[in-house]
């Protein structure tokens, strides 16, 4: 099946599919859905057209699909991690060799441009590949008690896990989700975006083709009620979420009446400094990598840019430059370098921070209006031309809240004190970035500053390896990087008495 829809991707252009088929998947199958009842259009960035129509599940195929997921658990976890890491080597291969047409259809249902969605594919097999790497050195720890007793410890998975992901990276967060989770033996019943529901459903072929017991990686379709019967569900050990604070908030509730373990990575609006001192060019490209990656729908964007006031001007007139140049379009061109928003409302929401921040006092250098590609095939859909604000403050509201949009706010600062304090006040905490070629300067300020990640003289540079979430309410728990096996296990320790019990009665 994971061929049915990829094999036409080969031919497909914007604005020419229609997807029928079922977007559920458990035991081993796509499941069409028991009622055709509250579906909900899914639609195509780029041209506004209706892409499918989506029907949530209720609660009886969330429990089916999460009893299936209980059924292979109980088998996966019975393997040795080398066992399960030759199957999860498997499936990296089979994305490896298509990553053209996930690619395709990943851009096709979410917006952004070819050139990104093909890395995006490339950062899910790789993740593969890291989590199937670990799986097999799962151990525990020996410890020598007095008179010759001893205990060990275990690390045990957790069960059945809940993945529920967002709209930015529909394919990759499938994979940042299931990778490490069945790494260490679990399950995973996964929830996309009611927004971008169509590539999760083939990473779950893809892994029944790599050999996984029928039910392991299952897909339920639908929007906050299909979420809230994951999170209330009693065979449901773990939750991890990726999206706003406020939902973030809403799952933490949820998930304390079962005491169920959370991930939750979040919102951001991240700072990025820029000393007098930097390579200004380098400078340049880490603030338009910090803002413009998915038509700035990603949610550890450096949107504040601090720039020290005596290289504002020519900073501002290299990145307005490079703003402008940018090329806005079809998608699915590689000449293309941003693609289409998510939505209509996201689209007007983004504006309407722009409109609000020139009311505030801010100035309009370039962008910030929507944009009709020449393409006619591409009127209906939801393209935003970049923005950069000058005159900005920190009491601001594009400068305080998330837009999630292609908007950089660009404000001046005199000194390194002072910036750090400002890059802090916030109550978000997810990344951070500083330019400069003071080495000592660059760790003083990472050391400072209160986030998950600082990039020092790059942004967004996330590779697999390292750990990634948020301080304060950006989140909790980490997703990649070796630390994640610890928030997909469980440690159990086992006393050994190999003399006789004390008798103290």
């Amino acid at each position: 099946m994971a061929q049915s829809i990829l094999s036409t991707m080969s031919r497909a252009l914007t604005g020419t599919l229609v997807v029928t088929e079922p977007l559920n998947f458990w035991a081993g199958k796509r499941m069409k859905p028991r009622e055709e009842k509250n579906a909900e259009p899914v639609f195509e960035p780029a041209t506004g057209r209706v892409l499918h129509q989506l029907v949530p599940c209720g609660a009886e195929e969330v429990d089916e699909a999460i009893q299936s997921a209980h059924s292979a658990y109980l088998k996966w976890s019975k393997l040795s991690g080398m066992e399960r890491a030759r199957v999860m080597l498997e499936a990296a291969r089979i994305t490896r060799e298509r990553r053209e047409d996930i690619a395709k259809l990943e851009v096709i249902n979410n917006g952004k441009c070819i050139t990104e969605a093909l890395v995006d594919i490339d950062v899910a097999w790789q993740t593969m590949e890291f989590y199937a790497g670990m799986a097999g050195t799962l151990t525990g720890q020996h410890i020598q008690l007095p008179g010759g007793a001893f205990a060990y410890s275990r690390r045990e998975p957790l069960g059945v896990c809940a993945g529920i992901g967002a709209f930015n990276y529909p394919f990759q967060i499938s994979v940042t989700k299931s990778a490490p989770a069945l790494a260490c033996g679990n399950a995973m019943v996964f929830k996309p975006s009611p927004m971008t529901p169509l590539t999760a459903v083939i990473m779950a072929e893809i892994y029944k083709e790599a050999g996984v017991p029928d039910g392991l990686f299952c897909v339920v379709q639908g929007g906050a009620e299909t979420g809230s019967l994951l999170c209330h569900h009693p065979k449901i050990a773990k939750i991890s979420f990726t999206g706003s604070v406020p939902t973030g908030k809403k799952i933490m509730e949820m998930s304390a009446k079962g005491v169920k373990q959370v991930t939750l990575e979040l919102g951001g609006k991240s700072p990025l400094i820029i000393f007098k001192d930097c390579d200004l060019e380098n400078a340049v490209r880490g603030a338009l990598m910090a803002n413009f990656l998915t038509q700035g729908q990603v949610c550890c964007n450096g949107t504040r840019v601090f720039v020290q006031r005596e290289i504002m001007p020519p900073f501002l007139e290299e990145v307005v430059k490079r703003t402008k140049a940018i090329a806005v379009g079809d998608p699915l061109l590689d000449s293309t370098r941003m693609g289409a928003m998510i939505s209509k409302p996201q689209l007007d929401k983004a504006l309407g921070f722009v409109t609000q921040a020139k009311k505030e006092g801010a100035k309009v250098l370039c962008g910030g209006e929507a944009f009709v590609p020449s393409d006619p095939k591409l009127k209906g859909g939801y393209f935003m031309s970049p923005c950069v604000l000058d005159n900005c403050r920190d009491d601001m509201t594009c400068v305080k809240e998330e837009i999630f949009g292609p908007v950089m706010s660009v404000l001046p600062f005199d000194s390194e004190e002072e910036v750090i304090q400002r890059a802090n006040n916030t109550t978000y905490g997810l990344a951070s970035g500083v330019f400069t070629r003071d080495i000592s300067r660059a760790h003083r300020v990472a050391e400072r500053l209160e986030a998950g990640t600082c990039f020092i003289n790059n942004y967004n540079n996330n590779a697999v390896e390292m750990p990634f979430g948020g301080y304060k309410m950006s989140g909790f728990g980490r997703e990649n990087g070796q630390v994640t096996i610890e928030y997909y296990s469980q440690l159990k320790t086992v006393v050994v008495e190999l003399g006789d019990v004390e008798n103290h009665f």
